[in-house]
């Protein structure tokens, strides 16, 4: 049972998510409660990470944050398909097609998933040079995203350092805080260091708890939406179209300079929260959809490389 858990453990928690959302709709709680809750969420969620994230920069080895070729072909690519479809969007008439393509740009243009740290770790990957890319991506995402956003979109009041500054505000210190206290406690608390290294897979178990908490609020969102079937299963498709060609060329990409699972990782998983963020705040919110339809599927990638993983 223990190993079935260890070989399941993603999926089991995707579906643990959905399961919360489902009871407490049938429920039929008041709306303040559901509210209340989803509050809480918001709260807890990135105390989740927060806590996550330092445990596993408590374990990167801060003399491996280098450049690699591999992040300028994957910052290339991504900046380059972002560009394409955003001056595709310029000139493509509001319709469903228009929505399909932006939910498309959305999942390019979002940045890795700083969890993604958690992952490569456990699959044997080079955590130093993923954290780099997820720097990197960061910052290149928070100047190109205020460049083209405008060719498109209908929130023309919002100039290119408003934009900035937002996402800046959005991912900055979800990734930087517990970088830079992670730095502090190994420069200077190496006793500590060492305890926090010997639980070995806590940062994971807290990503789970966090993975249950976004599948709930995923699944809230897309039964909450109103967009007719067609143009959904079209979102559902182009989502799942993105993530697995993200993964696929970023393991072949990585597999050139002996880095494919950082790689991988680093094209293939997202910060899903930051496609919600970035469609409610400057695109069209039902490109959040797109977010949790994402989150699915590099999930469900991530189960895929975990159990095999175990396999071997």
């Amino acid at each position: 049972m223990k190993q079935f858990f260890r070989n399941w453990s993603l999926p089991i928690t995707m579906l643990l998510g959905i399961a919360m959302y489902a009871v407490v709709h049938a429920l039929q709680l008041p709306i303040e409660a559901k509210n209340a809750m989803q509050k809480g969420i918001s709260v807890v969620q990135p105390l989740l990470i927060f806590a996550m994230l330092y445990l596993s920069f408590c374990k990167v080895d801060f003399k491996q944050l280098k450049w690699a070729p591999w992040h300028g072909w994957l910052l290339l690519i991504q900046v380059g398909v972002f560009a394409l479809l955003a001056l595709m969007l310029r000139y493509l008439p509001h319709n469903n097609v228009f929505l399909i393509i932006e939910c498309w740009l959305a999942c390019v243009v979002c940045p890795t998933a700083t969890a993604s740290v958690v992952i490569v770790e456990k699959l044997g990957g080079k955590t130093g040079s993923l954290l780099m890319y997820c720097i990197l991506a960061n910052l290149t995402v928070a100047f190109v995203v205020p460049v083209f956003i405008p060719l498109f979109t209908t929130h023309s009041e919002y100039g290119f350092w408003d934009t900035f500054k937002g996402i800046l505000a959005q991912v900055g210190p979800v990734l930087t805080v517990p970088l830079v206290l992670a730095r502090l406690t190994n420069r200077f608390l190496p006793a500590l260091k060492t305890k926090l290294a010997s639980y070995k897979d806590l940062a994971f178990y807290l990503w789970m708890v966090a993975l249950a908490l976004a599948m709930a609020t995923a699944s809230r969102a897309f039964m909450n939406t109103q967009i007719d079937t067609i143009t959904l299963l079209g979102i559902m498709v182009v989502s799942l179209a993105s993530c697995l060609l993200h993964f696929y060329i970023g393991r072949r990409i990585g597999r050139r300079y002996d880095d494919s699972i950082s790689a991988g990782q680093a094209l293939g998983q997202k910060n899903t929260i930051f496609v919600i963020w970035l469609s409610y705040t400057f695109m069209d919110p039902i490109c959040a959809i797109a977010g949790g339809f994402y989150s699915i599927w590099h999930n469900s990638v991530n189960s895929w490389q975990l159990y095999k993983q175990q396999q071997n």
